[in-house]
């Protein structure tokens, strides 16, 4: 009888392993937004990619989140959480913005252009 119970035991730790491998890899194929491609907004928007810093890199990078969650949010409509974080988001972008159209302008009007935004 133990021995009954011992093999379903090792049958079901080895079913469990392969659905937490799979979920694993499900959640990395599923990443929207992966170290590689924050380094390349940082390069192409920002003064390098290490300097994560700059206010057009971090405009950059809340534009690309702020698409995201309302691709999101089209179709899940009643996602509450997301729908208070992208608020959140278009606020902080808001205020880089304004900071930005303070000291710079010519850096803000470059950043609107490139990022296609409509103010």
């Amino acid at each position: 009888m133990f021995e009954y119970f011992e093999k379903k035991v090792l049958s079901l730790r080895s079913k469990f392993r392969e659905v937490i491998l799979r979920n694993n890899n499900l959640l990395f194929a599923d990443m929207y937004l992966t170290t590689e491609k924050k380094q390349e907004f940082f390069k192409t928007y920002g003064s390098s990619e290490l300097d994560t810093g700059t206010a057009e890199g971090q405009i950059a990078l809340f534009s690309y989140r702020i698409t995201h969650l309302t691709e999101h949010l089209k179709s899940n409509k009643k996602d509450f959480s997301t729908q208070r974080s992208l608020i959140k988001l278009v606020g902080k972008r808001r205020r880089l913005l304004d900071y930005l159209k303070a000291n710079d302008i010519v850096r803000y009007r470059e950043i609107i252009k490139a990022l296609k935004l409509r103010k």
